[in-house]
Formats: C-alpha cells, sequence, structure tokens
C-alpha cells in the first residue's frame, strides 16, 4: 500500500504477505457507519493493486467482527440528509460487495466475535471464512420490525440451504460458530484461541498458488453461479483463453512441463513448482 494511511474506524496492519483489515469500532462492536464504508473503500481499492498484498484477511477488534450497521448513524443522523445516505448506501455496496466479492486475491473472514445483519454481506462476499466457535451470529431485523439490510437476503439465499434461511431470518434466533459452520456458512469453526493460527495456515497455503490462476478461477466461479448452462459453457472458454495469455508467469505451461516431461510434479499433492 503506497503511503500507509491513517484511518478513524479501519486499521490495516501487514505481515508476511498478508495483510489483515481490521473493522476498529470496538466500543460499538464494529457496526458500520458512514465512515467506515468510505474508508474501507478507500482501503480496499488501494490493496487491489498493493505488491504486499498476497492474501486479505478481514477481521474486527475486540470481541466482534461486526454487528451489523449502525442504526443511530444511518437512521437518525442521516434521516433529513438524503444525498449524504446515498452516499454512504453506495461506498457500503461498492466495498462490500462490487469489490470485495471479486477482489482479485485470495480473502478470508476471520470472524473473531459477533456477526449481525449487514456483517453477513462481506462475510458471503469472502472467498473463505473461518469462525470461533464461540462467535454469535444472528439476523436480528424481525425483532424490530425491519428486514435484513442490503443484499444479506439475497446472500442467504446463495449460501444456506432454503428451509435454515428462513429459519434465521423469520424467528431472529442467534447461532454459534460451531453451528455456522454446519450450515455452512463458513468453511469451519475452531476454538477462539487457534483462531488466528488456523487463518495463517490457510493463507500460507493461498500463498503459493499462482495468483493469475487464483483470480480467474474465483472469477469464473462467482460469475457462472447465475448464468444457464450454455452463457456458463461460452464464458468459461474464454476465462480459459484468459488465464492462458494473460498469465506472466506461464503457469499453464510450467505445471505441463514439470507433470507430462519432468515427471516431477503430481497436481493432486500440491502446487507446481512457481520458481523453477
Amino acid at each position: 500500500m503506497t503511503g500507509m494511511k491513517n484511518y478513524e474506524t479501519v486499521k490495516v496492519e501487514k505481515e508476511n504477505g498478508v495483510t489483515w483489515v481490521i473493522l476498529n469500532r470496538p466500543e460499538k462492536r464494529n457496526a458500520m457507519n458512514p465512515e467506515l464504508h468510505y474508508e474501507m473503500l478507500d482501503v480496499i481499492t488501494d490493496l487491489e493493486t498493493d505488491d504486499e498484498t498476497q492474501v486479505l484477511v478481514l477481521t474486527g477488534a475486540g470481541d466482534s467482527w461486526c454487528a451489523g450497521l449502525d442504526l443511530k448513524e444511518y437512521f437518525r443522523g442521516l434521516a433529513d440528509k438524503p444525498k449524504e445516505r446515498w452516499r454512504a448506501e453506495w461506498a457500503s455496496h461498492q466495498w462490500r460487495w462490487e469489490k470485495l466479492v471479486l477482489f482479485p486475491k485470495p480473502t478470508i473472514a476471520m470472524i473473531n466475535g459477533y456477526c449481525f445483519g449487514g456483517g453477513f454481506t462481506q462475510l458471503a462476499a469472502c472467498d473463505f471464512a473461518i469462525a470461533a466457535e464461540d462467535a454469535i451470529f444472528g439476523l436480528s431485523e424481525i425483532n424490530f420490525g425491519g428486514i435484513p439490510a442490503g443484499i444479506v437476503s439475497k446472500v442467504l439465499a446463495d449460501l444456506l440451504s432454503y428451509r435454515d434461511a428462513l429459519y434465521y431470518i423469520l424467528t431472529g434466533n442467534n447461532f454459534d460458530g460451531r453451528k455456522a459452520a454446519e450450515l455452512r456458512l463458513v468453511n469451519y469453526a475452531v476454538p477462539r484461541e487457534r483462531l488466528r493460527e488456523e487463518t495463517i495456515s490457510l493463507a500460507e497455503q493461498l500463498k503459493q498458488k499462482n495468483p493469475n490462476s487464483y483470480r480467474i478461477c474465483k472469477q469464473a466461479f462467482k460469475m457462472v453461479r447465475t448464468m444457464d448452462h450454455n452463457q456458463a459453457f461460452s464464458y468459461l472458454a474464454g476465462k480459459s483463453m484468459e488465464n492462458r495469455f494473460s498469465d506472466p508467469e506461464r503457469g499453464r505451461e510450467k505445471a505441463f512441463k514439470q507433470f507430462l516431461d519432468e515427471k516431477k510434479y503430481r497436481p493432486g499433492l500440491g502446487t507446481y513448482d512457481r520458481k523453477s
């Protein structure tokens, strides 16, 4: 990141190719106010082309991941400011979905505590999610006469079964990290004391992958989910060609040579030797 910036609501920390983006309003359980959306949009945009960032981990300060929207700042603070409210909503959607869902590098949501309401959007946008077993998840909007914010209902329809999504949207009941893993909302849950260690372990594995291939595999999978089979066939053929001709590493050629000619690489047992 060129020239580290100082933010009021976000912290950015870098360590061995892993960039930790930390929502930093612990006194509000990292609820998202307009300033956080503006700062996060700036952070995500900068990190897209940051050479130091090989993997992005999104987490929260304190004992919360994200408690959703800051209701007071949104619904009271911007009640008579339609332009400012529109601007905040635009920034919110940009960083949490338009930017994050197709971020060109691996993304991991490290759920260290409370994850409520609008926080489900950025959870769904990340490629992977690891939760503390005692993290608490909830969609409490039904309890105060609202509906899940933004596109939360859509991302839950994509991630959860029909019955499970409706159950938690319509009851407002909470569930923990173990249940989140059972529901497949997260990849897996671990004891809180192992959460950072497990996240780093996954990040180290992802750092070994060919960056160009990773980016295109991600784009291909996420885009074809809403296509019919004929559209997907044509789109994926194009992405395959893009991968071959846009990769500065020439990874496909290296892997084929190591597997077919040199007999020193097995695709099912890890990444090819990218340094050779």
